[in-house]
């Protein structure tokens, strides 16, 4: 079986076939003209019987594409919750943690951060209602680039504490970004 009958394959969701091919020694690492693997195609598709069937197989949970996305994060934006734990899991046991793959961070108006009791950034060239962003290491920056322009930097338990309790942030995780459905419209008896 080639390589695109193989894909082709996956893109249908043909569990047998896909074992076939892998049975006849099919190279599951192997990118396509676009610089897919199988599980990328898998993991697109949401097809989680073949993403399992894939890394049983020796699938890698890490590659990534041309499009530097991996199998995750393929089905991350293709909304596969249950694809994307599974490819979580396989990414952990390889090695890799969800935090080293983005940085996330959140703006705030500069107000909200001054009310911290020990806030100590020199900030009097901004403006009281300018926006600043926390990132997921509780530094905060300027402008949305982690480490650049860095205004705070005092990173303890009481400011964790305070962005937490007082700012509600939160780092989510990545399974909360998939967006949900609209709930089915109800109907009048």
């Amino acid at each position: 079986m080639s390589q695109m009958e193989l894909i082709e394959a996956i893109k249908s969701g043909n569990r047998a076939a896909v074992q076939k091919a892998i049975d006849a020694g099919a190279d599951l690492n192997s990118q396509d003209d676009q610089g897919w693997t199988p599980l990328n195609w898998a993991a697109g598709g949401g097809h989680l019987k073949i993403v399992e069937l894939l890394l049983e197989h020796g699938a890698d949970p890490l590659a990534a594409g041309r499009d530097l996305r991996t199998p995750q994060m393929i089905a991350l934006a293709a909304g596969h919750a249950d694809v994307v734990q599974r490819l979580r899991a396989a990414e952990a046991k390889a090695g890799a943690t969800e935090a080293a793959v983005r940085n996330y961070c959140t703006a705030y108006y500069l107000s909200d951060l001054r009310r911290y009791p020990d806030w100590t950034s020199n900030t009097q060239d901004l403006k009281h209602n300018d926006v600043v962003f926390l990132h997921q290491d509780y530094t905060v920056t300027k402008l949305m680039w982690a480490g650049e322009d860095v205004l705070f930097n005092d990173v303890t338990e009481q400011w964790k504490k305070f962005c937490n309790n007082e700012l509600r942030f939160a780092v989510p995780d990545s399974l909360d970004l998939i967006a949900k459905p609209a709930p089915a419209a109800q109907t009048a008896a």
